[in-house]
């Protein structure tokens, strides 16, 4: 059944707000970042026409926005090499972003809230995840016959627009992707800009490229600039590979291919290792006009009636609240995108008309978020020589400035460092901080040092109490990833979803931002009570000792590392960076009997389970192969099953009880399981028709037999 909010807008602020809107509209300037051109490339009606309830059809419309960022506005000079772009005769640079919005054929059926999905490497995944739909929302004609799959119809039922912007350099040009065009930095004698560059080639037994791509070409042939050193596991000793071991693919100097053997065949990458390449790059994206381009979507959405041509906004008058729908690593986008300042509209530093103490507008962009797997990591976006596709790892990438402090939203010092910090310190100053949801799964913590968003940089529990705005989940016993099957991991992966209780905390959010309604209660491990804790040994994690299942407690360290002293701006002239200590603790979430996690939200695969599921999964060990393979297996947990009966487990020495001896019979598993999904729905973890889902699928399993 769908969900129906009503009652009157109470938010306390609402009014003063819209007011605040009204002024920052009446503000605008020619040489004020904006939106200036709509350019409007698709139309046509959505989800093959269907309807959904008492909203109706949806229509499609697909396009890009031209915008303009003036450099000397402080609100956008914190964007890197920004005033080493190509200016326009009004000294704004310009950029542009392609953008997809799903919305209700009669606005007057619209609930007046837009999810703003933020694509993954270029790719939606909102309707994956919240719909469950079998296919993403792309960009182009290549689904003009159907416009998109509504799934399970979750935000089509209650009348949201989605909205799909892009913001990522990663994503390619030509494709079904939602691309970006912003320009390169140049000298300002408009020569190349040349510096250090870093690439990381993951090579796992599955994988052996004849070839590795460059993220920015080379700025020289000449190999002595430049090196290739190769691991197998990330703390072992890198080993140098000699200038005759490879070469550039070819003139462009944008891949490097192997000429000799090392870890693999002859003129192959790997099997399993840790490529590092180190070389003098040229011509930087000014990737940091990410942030801008989010910002000045939303901003146009929400407040203006047209682009400076005369093209109506699509959603004009028609957006109440935006909140962002993300999955892992634009999440980690949002985290740099409030910490920079960037959910505070815009406004006209030059000529200031608002009534703020300081004669500043204060108008916010996002009112409420919900980062699901971006742990306190931020994102190498901000930089000189960007690459915002890479992803820090236990196993991969840790080498590139993501986890970096400040990791909590609370202002701490960081005694380490010197610094003094916390990802809402800027939004608090302006009072733009939306409403936040900081989920994620177990895997977070294994493989991103996740524990540092809610402890201090000494390992204490920082008070939730402090951050009022923000709630803390943990999903227990998730992968960051699902999957089936063993892939390059050495157990069979975890294949829990977070979906119904991403569906639920969006009613929420909303609940929370429109009528003030408080969210549910913090859901995750603490120091103080013991559900987060040291890895090792394995006895006082709780996990227990699984035949065949290798622990060994290997994890993200808290590390530091030195990019060199132009790092804080934005630029990394130390590569690969020189590792100063791991002076940061970080913890996992300890376990029950079983080795499912005990703080969270459990879902019911994990309170009445038939497996173990972890958020951690270690590397398979290559055949053949003399070293030990010992890393994690990135973003993949595992599902270790029950044994059947108590004889099939006490043959192979398994300690954890078996399928028949906790579910005697059928009803009880299916009793069980409908009290565990009724627990949380009445904890507003999850929506009526999901509890209805999870029961009809204990009712269908064949459990205990």
């Amino acid at each position: 059944m769908p969900v129906t909010l009503t009652g009157a807008w109470s938010r306390a602020g609402f009014c003063s707000r819209v007011a605040w809107a009204v002024a920052f509209l009446f503000s605008l300037s020619s040489a004020e970042a904006r939106v200036t051109n709509i350019q409007i490339t698709l139309t046509g009606s959505a989800f093959s026409a269907a309807t959904f309830g008492s909203v109706g059809a949806y229509r499609l419309i697909q396009g890009k926005i031209i915008g303009t960022v003036d450099p000397t506005n402080p609100q956008n000079s914190v964007i890197t090499d920004l005033a080493l772009a190509p200016k326009n005769p009004d000294g704004t640079v310009s950029y542009s972003a392609d953008f997809q919005i799903f919305t209700p054929a009669d606005p007057s059926k619209a609930n007046h809230r837009v999810i703003f999905d933020l694509p993954n490497r270029g790719n939606a995944l909102g309707l994956l995840v919240l719909n469950d739909s079998k296919t993403p929302s792309t960009m182009g004609s290549t689904l003009a016959s159907a416009f998109g799959d509504p799934g399970n119809a979750f935000l089509m039922n209650q009348g949201y627009t989605l909205v799909e912007g892009a913001w990522d350099i990663v994503a390619k040009q030509g494709g079904t992707s939602y691309v970006v065009t912003f320009p390169i930095a140049k000298n300002p004698d408009g020569s190349s800009i040349t510096g250090p560059a870093l690439e990381e080639f993951v090579i796992d037994f599955n994988k052996q490229p004849a070839s590795e791509p460059l993220m920015y070409p080379a700025a020289s042939p000449d190999q002595s600039k430049a090196s290739l050193s190769v691991r197998k596991n990330y703390g072992d000793t890198p080993i140098q590979l000699p200038p005759s071991a490879w070469a550039y693919a070819d003139s462009t100097m944008t891949a490097i291919k192997l000429t000799a053997g090392d870890f693999g065949a002859p003129g192959t990458f790997g099997p399993t290792a840790l490529y590092e390449f180190t070389y003098i790059a040229k011509d930087p994206v000014v990737a940091g006009l990410g942030f801008a381009s989010l910002r000045d979507l939303a901003t146009l959405l929400r407040h203006a009636q047209t682009d400076d041509g005369g093209t109506a906004n699509p959603l004009a008058g028609n957006v109440r609240a935006i909140y962002t729908s993300c999955v892992s690593q634009p999440c980690r986008t949002m985290n740099d995108f409030v910490r920079l300042g960037f959910n505070e509209a815009e406004y006209d530093h030059k000529n200031p008309s608002g009534t703020g103490a300081d004669g500043q507008q204060r108008v916010m962009v996002f009112d409420g978020m919900i980062n699901w797997i971006a742990g306190g990591d931020g994102i190498f976006m901000n930089y000189r020589f960007a690459q915002p596709a890479r992803t820090s790892r236990q196993h991969i990438a840790r080498w590139f400035p993501e986890f970096e402090f400040p990791w909590a939203n609370h202002v701490i010092h960081d005694e380490v460092t010197g610094k003094t910090d916390g990802r809402l310190a800027r939004c608090q100053l302006t009072q733009t901080c939306p409403k936040i949801f900081e989920l994620n799964s177990e895997n977070e913590y294994w493989s991103k040092g996740g524990s540092l968003l809610t402890t201090d940089t000494k390992g204490q529990d920082l008070p939730l109490e402090a951050t009022p705005d923000v709630r803390y989940y943990l999903m227990s016993s998730l992968p960051h990833g699902a999957g089936t099957g063993n892939g390059i991991c050495a157990q069979p992966q975890n294949p829990l979803k977070p979906s119904a209780v991403l569906r639920a905390l969006f009613v929420d959010l909303d609940q929370w931002v429109t009528r003030g309604v408080a969210p549910p209660d913090n859901r995750l491990p603490r120091r103080s009570d013991g559900t987060l804790a040291p890895p090792l040994p394995q006895t006082d994690m709780g996990f227990p000792p699984i035949p065949g299942v290798t622990y060994n407690g290997n994890l993200h360290t808290g590390d530091l590392f030195d990019f060199g002293p132009q790092f804080d701006q934005g630029i990394l002239s130390v590569l690969p960076p020189k590792l100063v200590g791991t002076p940061y603790p970080v913890f996992v979430p300890t376990t029950d009997a079983d080795g499912n996690d005990i703080a969270g939200i459990r879902l019911p695969e994990v309170s009445v389970p038939v497996a173990t599921y972890t958020g951690w999964g270690l590397r398979a060990q290559v055949s053949g192969d003399p070293a030990p393979m010992v890393d994690g297996c990135d973003h993949s947990g595992q599902m270790i099953p029950f044994a059947r009966t108590r004889a099939e487990r006490l043959q192979t020495g398994d300690p954890r009880p078996s399928i028949e001896e906790r579910y005697p019979d059928h009803a009880t598993y299916v009793n069980l399981v409908t009290n565990a999904a009724r627990q949380l729905e009445a904890q507003r973890l999850l929506l009526d028709e999901d509890v209805r889902a999870y029961i009809t699928a204990a009712t269908n399993a064949h459990v205990p037999n």
